[in-house]
């Protein structure tokens, strides 16, 4: 074989630091401010709807509300505001994770993972600032929509390309890099929610748009430490007689992708894959809650008064709720990451479909628990607010075990040529699930809270069901996750030797 058509070897990482790649930190900041960017304006973005801008006297100034407003009730009929707002909610957050199908195959076909996350980053940065003007609302959301589906399947699918095939530090390093995620969400939620609250909306967006802004600078001078992205590889395989250039520099032109068919196992992986994204659907539907109903029991029915016993009078802010999901997320990773370390040296540790299946049952019980304070509320009284945290710790503990599991599936099994389309695809299975969230949060006024948390819980726990009569199949197709991987990476050094 000739020097021309040699195979850049692996990629391998400069330093480490604590046991993992360098990249991982970059990554783990760059997600950390993006989701700060998402949360802020999530946390926000109900209290925003019912409080203040669906109001009469504000309502009329926002340009494109008549449309928006006479299309759902073409379809769902009259809305309250806060059935309205619940409605705009799913298909915000629904589209946020339909948008990265596009924005995986961008990257995967045309532009590379690093110039799409920057390009990403940039226009949600200037959908936060566009949210501060009101009549600007839905121009604003829409922004946010297209950034994050640049920005969101781009930056997972790198840190999966830190690690060789068959490396067990995967399932931790998306772990890690999930509590940078919920990092941003917590600061999101503590920072945004207390500006909005207290100085007004507008200055809360304002914030979120500074925090990504804050993001991109630290990712483009941390890029030396990331692996080359898709189209990096590509161009480095076909350097005539150069052999491997340790580069990390954004490639200024576009390759076209390999179309080698897949084969019968690629094919089976990905129909496991789209399998559990169907399956996906109706845990973020109840998961999504959080934002959503959840945030107005919060606000509503919960007694926030947490040093009343000691005659201080001080409310906790409702958005702070918001901040308590990602706090649980701190507390459980380091326990969960030593349990599966351990789990997998004793050969013990659930696969990845069953640990899914887990996450599934330990979200339905967080919300059937919840039954017993929504009796005290349907009768009139108020809840102690550490009913909603206690289900919030639950709720976290079964995220824990699909989420971030999810995400490294993906990067596992996914044929190398398609991987962030792939991790678009999960996350836009999400879609439905948000929406679906919406919808059913349109209940929230129409049934009694008892029944309402009892549907969520049924729902949850009838998934985590299927999971399990469907494990024995999914587990065929899939095969041994780590040999899989480990496949992808050959098939991906022939397609380079081609």
């Amino acid at each position: 074989m000739s020097a021309a058509t040699e195979p850049a070897p692996p990629w391998k990482p400069q330093s480490e630091l604590f046991g993992h790649p360098r990249g991982l930190g970059v990554l783990f900041l760059t997600e950390m401010w993006e989701r700060f960017c998402y949360y802020g304006m999530r946390t926000l973005l109900v209290y925003y709807m019912t409080k203040f801008l669906f109001l009469q006297g504000q309502v009329e100034h926002v340009m494109g509300f008549g449309a928006v407003k006479h299309a759902i009730e073409w379809l769902y009929g009259p809305q309250t505001t806060q059935q309205l707002s619940s409605q705009i909610y799913g298909f915000y957050t629904g589209f946020v994770y339909l948008t990265p199908l596009a924005g995986g195959m961008l990257a995967d076909r045309y532009f590379g993972q690093r110039r799409t996350v920057i390009v990403g980053g940039i226009i949600m940065a200037i959908g936060e600032f566009v949210l501060m003007v009101p009549s600007l609302f839905y121009a604003g959301m829409l922004l946010l929509i297209i950034g994050n589906g640049l920005f969101k399947p781009n930056i997972s699918t790198q840190v999966g390309g830190l690690y060789p095939p068959g490396d067990t530090r995967r399932d931790r390093a998306f772990n890690i890099f999930y509590v940078g995620i919920n990092l941003g969400a917590f600061l999101a939620g503590i920072v945004c929610g207390y500006i909005g609250e207290t100085y007004g909306w507008r200055w809360g967006f304002g914030a979120a748009g500074i925090g990504m802004l804050g993001g991109l600078v630290q990712y483009v001078a941390g890029m030396k430490h990331l692996a080359p992205d898709n189209v990096e590889k590509r161009v480095l395989a076909r350097e005539a007689g150069s052999g491997y250039r340790d580069t990390n520099a954004v490639v200024s032109s576009t390759v076209a992708p390999e179309t080698k068919p897949l084969t019968k196992v690629e094919w089976q992986r990905i129909f496991a894959l789209v399998v559990l994204c169907v399956l996906n659907i109706s845990f973020w539907a109840v998961y999504e809650q959080q934002g959503n109903t959840l945030a107005l029991w919060a606000d509503n029915n919960s007694n926030r008064h947490i040093f009343s016993a000691i005659g201080v009078k001080w409310e906790m802010p409702a958005t702070w709720f918001q901040s308590v999901n990602p706090a649980f997320i701190f507390a459980f990773t380091p326990f969960i990451n030593v349990l599966w370390e351990r789990q997998a040296k004793k050969g013990t540790e659930p696969s990845s479909v069953a640990k899914m299946a887990i996450g599934c049952f330990v979200l339905g019980i967080s919300f059937l628990i919840m039954m017993l304070p929504a009796k005290l509320v349907d009768r009139g009284g108020m809840a102690s607010m550490w009913w909603l945290i206690g289900c919030t710790g639950l709720l976290t503990l079964g995220e824990l075990y699909l989420s971030p599991v999810g995400l490294s599936l993906v990067t596992k099994i996914a044929p190398p040529r398609m991987v962030s389309l792939m991790m678009g695809f999960w996350l836009g299975s999400s879609f439905f699930g948000n929406y679906l969230s919406g919808y059913l949060g349109t209940y929230w006024e129409k049934w009694s809270h008892v029944t309402f948390f009892v549907v969520l819980g049924g729902i949850s726990i009838a998934t985590g069901v299927l999971m399990v009569v469907l494990y024995a199949p999914l587990r065929k197709a899939i095969g041994d996750e780590n040999q899989a991987h480990a496949e992808g990476a050959e098939a991906g050094t022939e397609k380079q030797a081609a």
